[in-house]
């Protein structure tokens, strides 16, 4: 019997590109790693949903880092050999990208300064809602009608780059999620009935409307000033009257109430406004 011969290996070959072979085996085992972390996760019954959506989250941002750095120190050589060769290229480059840098160096701003997390409210220069995802070029929000005073989720998405944050203020309306004060206006045409006569009548309604979260609303309110270090209003019902140069007489509600009934009693208050308003107009 011939002795088995093993096929010569082409050890060349694979030296001359040990770079691609390592980058595919790289990117496999973060790929492989990263779906059996996040499948943990997932299966995790302890974790609310907010808790496990910011780690799925963090585990994203840092396996692309990780990936980004393998990358990197794989291709180091390479790298070194051709800088000097492409500088007045990389100087273009880095004209060409500079929104690209920005959103970089905005995810350094918010990385030091953690002005939201995700599943917080905010608002980012004139974007407003719910995050829902954040990485080192942008943030996801959830629009929530916060203009509409319904407060419930639109439908739409915005995608807001992160060098937005570098050149506008970030409000973090989390507060806003269980109570919030609400105000809304009422216009009416001047005419003979007077709106101070229906002020009374309409915060008693409003107490009415109220009473069932009445104590939780003063706690809340209380923790809330504490937290922000401020005096903000509440979380007693307040009614302002006033006339507009158009000769609109504006009555206008504010109260302290549970975000998710703003709505409800907003409609309840107007429609009793209504009906003492005419009630009023036929006595005239």
């Amino acid at each position: 019997m011939s002795d088995f011969e093993w096929p010569d290996v082409d050890t060349a070959f694979i030296t001359e590109n040990i770079e691609y072979f390592a980058t595919l085996l790289w990117l496999l085992s973060i790929f492989v790693v990263r779906h059996y972390v996040k499948r943990a996760l997932r299966a995790n019954e302890k974790l609310d949903v907010d808790r496990k959506r910011r780690r799925l989250n963090t585990v994203d941002n840092v396996f692309n880092l990780v990936s980004f750095v393998g990358l990197i120190l794989i291709w180091s050589t390479e790298l070194q050999n051709i800088a000097i060769s492409i500088a007045a290229f990389m100087v273009a480059l880095v004209i060409a990208t500079k929104e690209f840098i920005s959103c970089i160096v905005g995810a350094f701003y918010k990385a030091s300064t953690r002005p939201y997390q995700v599943g917080d409210w905010v608002k980012i220069g004139h974007f407003e809602g719910e995050v829902t995802d954040s990485d080192w070029l942008s943030t996801t929000l959830f629009e929530v009608d916060f203009k509409g005073g319904s407060y419930a989720y639109t439908g739409r998405t915005t995608v807001v780059p992160n060098s937005v944050l570098l050149t506008n203020s970030v409000q973090n309306l989390n507060y806003m999620r269980r109570y919030v004060e609400h105000s809304f206006s009422i216009s009416r045409l001047t005419d003979d009935v007077n709106l101070f006569e229906i002020k009374e009548p309409i915060l008693a309604k409003i107490r009415e409307y109220s009473e069932h979260f009445h104590e939780v609303a003063i706690r809340y309110n209380s923790l809330i000033e504490k937290r922000l270090d401020i005096k903000i209003a509440g979380p007693e019902p307040s009614v302002r009257v006033k006339t507009t140069v158009e000769g609109y007489n504006v009555f206008t509600v504010s109260l302290f109430c549970p975000t998710d009934e703003a709505a409800e009693i907003e409609q309840k208050v107007t429609e009793d406004f209504m009906r003492i308003w005419y009630e009023k107009k036929r006595q005239q």
